[in-house]
């Protein structure tokens, strides 16, 4: 049957059709590699033009997009100014309840704010999104591409067509034609260096996708504070109408009950974020005064940035760090839940376990903060530091809080709270003027880069509401 099956092949070689379509492509094979060559080359090329198109169109939505944004901010400038007029009125239970209603519309455009940006984050997901799909096709067809210059088939055993065309003798024939494989060098060089840049790109793409959806994220994280925000000015209202209504006693008066005493202050608790519970609002503030004093951050200041992150810190959770199944990995403190991204693997996780280690600390019962949806958690501690970024501070941290020989802990509230002074300090807030300190508190939450961005105000100016609150408890316990 072997037999049988070689005559058979041998037969087929001799067929006039077949010898002429060998004779043809023996002829022109070098053509025809050549032009498929260039034919991916130029497919590769002009891939990014067909989507030219889709582009214009994300591009016009972008810009209808910020046309509405520049809009709303206008509307949160006007009502702001708003506000301003009326914390300079005599106050009264009108003036009050203008404040409560200014202060809800604003919150309420700042939500309509950050919806427009989280639609112009969707385009720019979409735009990244589309870019990665193109470049890894065009990594595909680039491989392809490559492999396709460099293979040649070396098998003798049979004698097909198309191990007849591929044979060692044709293709060394061919190449012979071109230079001693000079064509060939110089297309295997440039496909190289064009497979590289794309593999560069595709990186770059991810990248910025990444951001695009971490910033996403953040952004849902302020329109819940915000909505939380509106719920309690409209509970203060309501509190306040009920009053003026039902007690006979001139709003005056009403206002005389509502300023806390000296002994009220000292009763009062301040809520830390990162597991550490609470202290008296008069060991806070003397921590804060120790690490203003070390800093030339004001109190008041420093208070307010730890209220607002431990406020901010009740919607994150509580984390473990477990490493598995992969590294950064975690679960839910309380109920095990596992959490992948506790921690960004490449940036958080050696650093946390250098911390932990320098404090004798089990890293795997340590709380840190759970991620959001899309992102990364590992934020430690009252200051809500993470590892990377405490490291950075150690050592500065030590030296001011009067421990230099022993290690900053980010959980031992006098290092928290020097460490988030330090912070403020290399952010500006030393000025110790309003518009320093807010700008200082929007680069401590969002970094220099995006202290700018209008989405981000209802930090700062939630941050300078509260130092207004401190700094009057400072001073009526005697500054």
């Amino acid at each position: 049957m072997k037999k049988e099956t070689r005559q058979w092949r041998v037969s087929f070689l001799y067929m006039p059709w077949y010898t002429d379509l060998v004779m043809f492509l023996r002829r022109y094979w070098s053509t025809l590699v050549i032009s498929a060559l260039l034919l991916a080359i130029l497919a590769s090329t002009l891939a990014p033009y067909y989507s030219r198109a889709e582009e214009t169109d994300i591009g016009a939505r972008r810009a209808a997009l910020q046309s509405q944004l520049d809009a709303i901010e206008g509307q949160i400038a006007q009502t702001q100014t708003v506000l301003t007029g009326l914390n300079g009125e005599h106050q009264s239970i009108q003036r009050d309840i203008n404040i409560l209603d200014a202060g809800i519309k604003k919150s309420q455009l700042q939500i309509k704010a950050t919806q427009v940006q989280i639609q112009a984050l969707g385009e720019n997901i979409t735009v990244h999104a589309s870019t990665i799909g193109t470049l890894t096709g065009r990594l595909s067809d680039e491989r392809d591409s490559l492999a396709q210059i460099v293979r040649k088939t070396r098998e003798v055993d049979d004698f097909s067509l198309v191990e007849l065309v591929f044979s060692s003798e044709d293709v060394s024939s061919f190449f012979g034609d071109l230079d001693s494989f000079a064509v060939l060098k110089q297309q295997l060089g440039e496909s190289s260096k064009e497979l590289t840049r794309t593999k560069s790109q595709t990186e770059t793409e991810k990248s910025q996708l990444e951001d695009q959806k971490i910033e996403t994220e953040r952004l849902k994280g302020i329109q819940a504070a915000e909505q939380q925000k509106i719920k309690d000015q409209q509970d203060q209202k309501k509190v306040l109408l009920a009053k003026t209504k039902s007690q006979e006693a001139t709003y005056q008066s009403i206002i005389a009950a509502q300023q806390k005493t000296a002994g009220q202050i000292r009763a009062e608790l301040f809520a830390l974020a990162g597991g550490n519970g609470a202290i008296s609002l008069p060991v806070a503030i003397t921590l804060a005064k120790q690490a203003g004093a070390a800093t030339g951050v004001r109190p008041a200041l420093i208070l307010a940035i730890l209220k607002q992150e431990t406020d901010l810190g009740k919607n994150v959770g509580q984390c473990l760090l477990t490493n598995s199944p992969a590294k950064g990995d975690g679960k839910g403190k309380n109920t095990g839940t596992p959490f992948p991204g506790v921690m960004k693997p490449t940036r958080d996780v050696d650093p946390f376990l250098a911390i932990t280690a320098k404090l004798g600390i089990d890293p795997y019962t340590q709380p840190v903060s759970c991620p959001p949806s899309y992102g990364y958690g590992g934020a430690m501690g009252p200051g809500q530091f993470i590892p990377s970024t405490w490291v950075i501070y150690e050592s500065r941290v030590a030296q001011l809080a009067g421990h230099p020989n022993s290690p900053a802990n980010p959980w031992n509230n006098l290092d928290a709270f020097t460490a988030t002074a330090l912070l403020m300090a290399d952010n500006g807030a030393t000025a110790q003027t309003p518009s320093a300190e807010r700008l200082a508190a929007l680069r401590y939450f969002a970094g220099w880069g995006n202290a700018g961005n209008p989405a981000y105000a209802f930090y700062g100016d939630g941050v300078m509401g509260f130092v207004n609150q401190f700094q009057s408890d400072i001073d009526t316990l005697g500054g």
